[in-house]
């Protein structure tokens, strides 16, 4: 991946900071894109160039009007100052937000927030995305094992993600012509913040660990190590696809 360029959304922390980490790991100039935490967004900037890689943050608000626009205009505005053409070769959709609530507990303002993130800003950063993309461009949107599973809990959460899921196969359609790839990644349980409290306790840590064959709960590497297929050359055969990166969640 020698001197292509990555934007990952949501790449301050979990597995959007892994799958960053890695990218830049195997060559790429990453975009760490952060909507607030600017300190754990500058963290993991630092993380990648003391490995050897190199990144820069890009601040701007998801969900939000002219999200895409701002975002993309700091993404332009660092490559110019780096004497680069603003192009971008790999989209990593993984920006997202949660929100817990059963059918009898959905709300209007629920159902905006996480559709304003999860949908309609995934939507119109891709849309950006691709008027920088040139052929061989890969779009990686990570989803979710809901998508597979019933999971009434986050019954919004769970729609958003089919609405992303749908978008790859229609994407991936519509790219093919270009040479970009399009796919999705959905992980399972993985150790982040969204999970937290699921994990405040040895019993409820035990019941996630014990979805996966595994016997354990995923690591944001574990993601990460699918997303850098899906973005490397050897992944140039493979599109419209849903890769599941649960672990063997529920089998």
């Amino acid at each position: 991946m020698s001197a292509r360029t990555a934007l990952v959304t949501g790449a301050s922390r979990g597995i959007g900071r892994g799958i960053a980490e890695r990218l830049a790991a195997d060559g790429a100039l990453v975009g760490v894109h952060y909507a607030r935490n600017g300190e754990a967004a500058d963290e993991v900037v630092e993380s990648i160039r003391a490995a050897g890689g190199d990144a820069f943050p890009l601040r701007s608000e998801l969900g939000v009007d002219g999200d895409a626009h701002a975002l993309y205009a700091a993404f332009d505005s660092e490559l110019t100052r780096r004497g680069m053409e603003p192009t971008l070769d790999v989209l990593v959709n993984n920006a997202a937000v949660s929100g817990s609530a059963r059918i009898h507990q959905v709300t209007p303002e629920l159902v905006d927030r996480i559709f304003s993130v999860n949908v309609k800003a995934l939507l119109f950063v891709t849309q950006e995305g691709l008027k920088r993309m040139p052929a061989g461009g890969r779009v990686i949107n990570i989803s979710s094992a809901v998508t597979r599973m019933s999971y009434p809990e986050s019954v919004v959460y769970s729609m958003s993600k089919g609405a992303m899921d749908t978008l790859t196969l229609s994407l991936a359609k519509e790219l093919g012509p270009r040479g970009i790839t399009v796919n999705t990644v959905a992980p399972g349980f993985v150790e982040t913040d969204m999970n937290a409290k699921l994990r405040t306790t040895p019993e409820g840590a035990a019941r996630l660990a014990g979805m996966s064959v595994f016997e354990r709960i995923g690591k944001p590497s574990d993601i990460a190590g699918v997303v850098a297929f899906l973005a490397s050359p050897d992944s140039l055969w493979v599109t419209g696809q849903r890769l599941d990166a649960s672990g063997g969640t529920h089998l």
